[in-house]
């Protein structure tokens, strides 16, 4: 039996902090009277560059422009404001600079609440204890993992679930930041704990963590308003333009899932085979059916970054006929001067011209590589992007360097004479990309319980 008094508002301010939305639309948002505003900060999407040099993907600016109206808002309602994945990849140093930029807005705006934060980056010597417990597994595709991996990561932060957002809250927080988290636990707790059935707060928390990206046609991040009952949930853009329909919302659950029916997260599986999306006007949709079933072991997602190296690219486009008709065997020729002139350089130290030489074609194979299913290049120019990865950023720029001279004046035969046959972008031509990253963790782990890998700190702020 369900509750039919049962009804939770929940206000996602955009897909992600730093992205922006309407100002408009957040007040129109707060007009209806949420129990919460939740909004995530983060993600894997840019890359492993973020997790691993504890920088953001978003510009500062931008972030705290959106935080500063998102707390102002919370405040003004004395509603709970809940942030996840906090800098981009939630990691030790993500936090603190999110800390930071809460306490300045609070100064600045005059702002006094209670400040939980969930910390997510893992203890290195805890991860050892679980994996020689047996308690790490991997996901599908993962690669090495061992206690060298651990030590040789730069960082590796857990994917949290709701239970700590909850308990924060239940200790007294008025504001949460948490580390790397479910983008998806941020919006779920709350409403289940009210009543909410739990495959229907999973169903909405995975819509709302988007912000307004359901929506037909959105022109821009935007906010979203979720009213959740115990049964179903409705959804409504908050811009005017913008409008829902019950095929924009359903396809949605195609977003970043590998399987548009079944979501994991740490505490179960989001079931969405039986799931029913109606048009309650033009604007409005609700969704009913979906399902949750529970976890039989409760695991924690981790990621982890590592360096591996330092990188340099050259930017050049070709535009020469008889080389793109016979490009194939130019880069195989290009490739191997390279290799040649890399081993007469480095003759007497080949160590330090150990590196990895990657070349991109755009116009050619440059987005997809080798899944590329057109193999014919049709185009009348294409740009290189001449990338190489060393120990050190000088032997990276001395390598592409040299790389950007062989493919200059790299002949064919239909060449009568010395020519130039490619075009550089800039001067000077290499750019110095610093150090680069990789993903080298893509497994879970089993803790005790849903807390222990998520210690929480609170500050009183104001």
């Amino acid at each position: 039996m369900t509750d039919s008094s049962v009804e939770v508002r929940v206000l996602a301010a955009s897909g992600v902090c730093g992205s922006g939305f309407k100002e408009s639309s957040l007040e129109a948002g707060l007009a209806r009277n949420p129990h919460f505003i939740g909004c995530d900060a983060g993600s894997t999407d840019p890359g492993p560059f973020s997790l691993g040099s504890g920088k953001t993907a978003f510009p500062l600016r931008a972030i705290k422009r959106d935080l500063r109206l998102m707390l102002k808002a919370a405040r003004k309602a004395k509603i709970p404001l809940l942030l996840g994945s906090a800098g981009t990849a939630g990691g030790k140093p993500h936090l603190e600079l999110v800390r930071q930029m809460v306490l300045d807005i609070a100064r600045e705006e005059k702002l006094s609440f209670k400040l939980a934060l969930i910390h997510a980056e893992q203890d290195k010597e805890y991860l050892k204890k679980r994996l020689a417990e047996g308690r790490i597994k991997p996901l599908k595709p993962a690669p090495e993992f061992d206690a060298g991996v651990i030590d040789r990561s730069t960082r590796i932060v857990g994917m949290m679930g709701e239970e700590p957002y909850l308990r924060a809250l239940d200790e007294g927080a008025e504001v949460v930041i948490a580390g790397r988290s479910s983008d998806c636990a941020i919006f779920a707790g709350i409403p289940i704990r009210m009543g909410v059935a739990p495959g229907i707060a999973w169903h909405a928390a995975k819509i709302l963590e988007c912000g307004a990206a359901a929506a037909v046609a959105r022109p821009a991040p935007d906010s979203m308003l979720a009213t959740l009952r115990a049964d179903h949930f409705d959804l409504e853009p908050l811009d005017p333009e913008l409008r829902c329909s019950p095929l924009s919302v359903a396809a949605h659950s195609l977003y970043e899932n590998a399987d548009p029916y079944r979501l994991i997260e740490s505490s179960g599986v989001l079931d969405l085979t039986t799931a029913s999306y109606e048009a309650l006007d033009d604007r409005r949709v609700r969704v009913r059916g979906s399902r949750f079933e529970p976890a039989q072991t409760y695991t924690v997602k981790l990621e982890g970054a590592e360096m591996a190296g330092y990188q340099s690219i050259v930017i050049g486009g070709i535009r020469d006929p008889y080389i793109i008709r016979q490009l194939d065997s130019w880069l195989e020729r290009l490739r191997a001067a390279v290799a040649k002139r890399v081993a007469d350089v480095f003759a007497d130290d080949p160590e330090a011209g150990k590196h990895l030489f990657n070349i991109r074609v755009y116009g050619k194979d440059g987005v997809m590589g080798p899944l590329e299913p057109v193999r014919e290049v049709k185009s009348h120019e294409v740009c290189l992007v001449l990338e190489v990865t060393a120990a050190t950023q000088e032997a990276a720029s001395t390598i592409v360097s040299m790389a950007r001279h062989q493919a200059l004046h790299l002949p064919i035969p239909e060449w009568k004479g010395f020519i130039t046959g490619v075009a550089c972008t800039y001067s000077p031509a290499h750019i110095e990309r610093g150090p680069a990253y990789r993903f080298c963790v893509n497994h879970v782990v089993e803790p005790d319980d849903p807390y222990e890998m998520f210690p929480i700190e609170h500050v009183t702020v104001g």
